[in-house]
């Protein structure tokens, strides 16, 4: 798994071009995956919702539009240039939708036991150092009943794998490279993907940290999945 202060660095290093870069490489696909996500977390009706390794903020902000809007959402990364990405588009928007981003670690969450309805991680349990240890700290701040939902790339059907590695490897380096001017940051990106566990693998995880009621969603070829878990 890799190391936590070589990932904060990385990402800190892209954070300006981090959106662009995503919408070139997923051919714009990210923007529906984002919409699935939110629409699973709506159906719980969740009222403490947090978003880890919120990034740019692009869940939370998607979060806020489509929930109530007494639903409280917070925004938490461990890298400050992505949260200053984040607060930034906050600001822009007219009005400035109430999210509250700040520093975060999901291997030790600055929230209360018990006290979260709904977590959302979208594209972070891929960068954690100690996936179990990162998993047991969400379950520790969801309420009993409370759900966790990673959106994550995931292992692609079989016939599609050789074409997607390829596209990994030297496509997706290139293009990154040319919006980002660090190419070596999406050479990790294709790596930590090839080497992330399958559907089945993470739902195993899950049963180990203490999760209930598992079930993952496949989308786009398997290229990515939703996982959730439940609270006991």
């Amino acid at each position: 798994m890799p190391e936590a202060e070589a990932v904060r660095s990385m990402f800190g290093g892209i954070a300006k071009r981090y959106d662009l870069a995503n919408h070139l490489l997923s051919g714009g696909m990210d923007y529906w995956w984002r919409r699935v996500l939110v629409k699973k977390v709506k159906q719980m009706n969740p009222s403490v919702v947090v978003d880890l390794a919120t990034g740019s903020g692009d869940v939370a902000f998607a979060l806020k539009n489509k929930l109530a809007d007494e639903v409280s959402v917070s925004g938490l990364d461990f890298c400050q240039p992505m949260l200053d990405e984040a607060e930034k588009k906050r600001l822009e928007r007219t009005p400035s939708p109430d999210i509250n981003f700040g520093i975060g670690d999901i291997l030790n969450l600055p929230l209360e036991d018990n006290s979260v309805d709904a977590i959302t991680v979208a594209f972070g349990v891929r960068n954690l150092e100690n996936r179990n240890q990162g998993l047991q700290d969400i379950l520790r701040c969801l309420r009993p009943g409370g759900k966790l939902f990673i959106l994550e790339f995931s292992q692609p059907y079989n016939w599609f794998r050789p074409l997607y590695y390829s596209y990994l490897k030297y496509i997706l380096p290139t293009i990154a490279g040319w919006v980002t001017k660090k190419p070596e940051a999406y050479d990790y990106l294709g790596d930590s993907i090839e080497g992330f566990p399958s559907t089945q693998k993470l739902i195993d995880e899950l049963d180990v940290a203490g999760f209930h009621d598992m079930k993952a969603t496949r989308m786009t070829l398997g290229i990515v999945a939703i996982h959730e878990g439940v609270a006991p």
